[in-house]
């Protein structure tokens, strides 16, 4: 039997992990990851918290639940292997009200539901024997979520795939797909070849690479900054882990927290707002063609109408540094204005529906040929080696008929 040749579109932390496990599972597969930058971990990998979730959140018996479980057990064993320093630094999630504590109460179920360890509802109290400056009425303690380094994990995954005989093509943006015959011809401006099978995980530009094989357009992504600020390295010990607030049912993101990283940087933020490009990173960095396409979408302004108050909320941190800060005040009062100065900004893919709803779970689509991993944001990164175990393991033979 011929060798299965398997293209992965994207060289982020998930196509990576998804070669990995190709390589490992199929005897005799011949896999290629294409990357259109120079380096891998470049785009959501390279720019987020660092954070493994426990699986606090999440509705049980979903692909997010199921997957970042069992993500946080492959992840944890393969960092072992790797020797990559992994820090079980523990978060809370801090209520300030009354309604923050009832839903609190329902994340705790969640969690005990998704198998969570250790998760318990603390007093006041018992925040500050856990984070001594932070302040709450009531906080849920997640004492085995964790902090890595993302981007040195991708790393790990590329030489894993090229020491099993795979190959990792950077600087090979793909610009097409097309049938021809029972093969997939991927094309990019430098090479062209045929495969049996595509997995697509492109992150930022996964509706756009779907599309190129006749996909739906929607989801689309819609992207979103995030902002952060760092703590001078003085104050730093102002946080041991992770310091959360409640999600608010009212408004599709987190809002600012503080998060400690496995280099001792604390981080306040992100805040979320609507992104001028998918990939500006910089602050004045744009893409005409990217804001045209966002505000283009119908879905789009369904989002807005609905989110108004969110968007005021947002646009005051993104403003105002004196605003920004003011949010994590709310869980660290310590903090001041002249305690921080301005960190890196992440951009979100977050995939959004033609009616304005956001996709809240993993979403992979496609045919028996192409495969394309549509929505992946939080936790991703955390999931991501079960994502892969589950795309290789369950949907590539459903698709073939295997």
């Amino acid at each position: 039997m011929a060798a299965l040749r398997v293209a992965v579109v994207g060289g982020g932390i998930v196509g990576l992990a998804v070669a990995r496990e190709l390589l490992h599972s199929i005897d005799g597969a011949r896999v290629t990851v294409f990357e259109k930058e120079s380096g891998v971990a470049r785009h959501q990998t390279g720019h987020n918290s660092g954070v493994v979730h426990a699986g606090l959140y999440y509705a049980p018996g979903s692909l997010k639940a199921r997957l970042c479980r069992r993500g946080v057990h492959l992840l944890r064993e393969y960092l072992a292997q790797k020797d990559i320093r992994y820090s079980e630094c523990g978060k809370i999630v801090v209520a300030h009200t009354a309604g923050d504590a009832a839903r609190l109460a329902g994340i705790h179920e969640r969690a005990l539901a998704n198998g969570v360890p250790g998760v318990r509802l603390v007093d006041a109290g018992e925040i500050t024997d856990i984070e001594p400056h932070a302040r709450g009425i009531s906080a849920l303690h997640s004492p085995s979520t964790a902090i890595v380094d993302y981007p040195a994990v991708a790393e790990a995954l590329a030489v894993d795939i090229a020491d099993a005989g795979g190959e990792v093509l950077c600087d090979h943006g793909v610009i097409g797909m097309r049938r021809h015959g029972t093969e997939v011809v991927v094309t990019t401006a430098a090479t062209s070849g045929a495969f049996d099978v595509v997995i697509t995980c492109a992150g930022l530009q996964s509706d756009r690479v779907a599309r190129m094989f006749g996909d739906s357009a929607s989801p689309r992504i819609v992207p979103f900054f995030g902002d952060y600020f760092l703590l001078h390295e003085a104050k730093s010990d102002m946080v041991n882990g992770l310091i959360y607030p409640v999600p608010d049912p009212r408004y599709p993101f987190l809002g600012v927290h503080l998060t400690k990283h496995v280099d001792g940087r604390v981080s306040l933020g992100p805040n979320a707002f609507l992104a001028p490009g998918r990939e500006a990173y910089t602050r004045g960095g744009w893409s005409a063609g990217d804001v045209a396409a966002a505000v283009g979408f119908p879905g789009f302004w369904r989002f807005a109408v609905r989110n108004t108050a969110a968007a005021v909320r947002e646009a005051r941190t993104v403003m105002s540094r004196a605003a920004f800060v003011r949010e994590a005040q709310k869980y660290v009062p310590d903090v001041s204005v002249d305690d921080v100065v301005r960190g890196p900004r992440g951009i979100r893919a977050q995939a959004m529906n033609a009616d304005g709803t956001l996709e809240d779970d993993f979403v992979i689509t496609g045919t028996d040929k192409v495969i394309h991993l549509r929505n992946a944001p939080s936790p991703g990164a955390t999931s991501s080696l079960a994502i892969a175990e589950y795309i290789v393991g369950t949907v590539v033979p459903a698709r073939l008929g295997a």
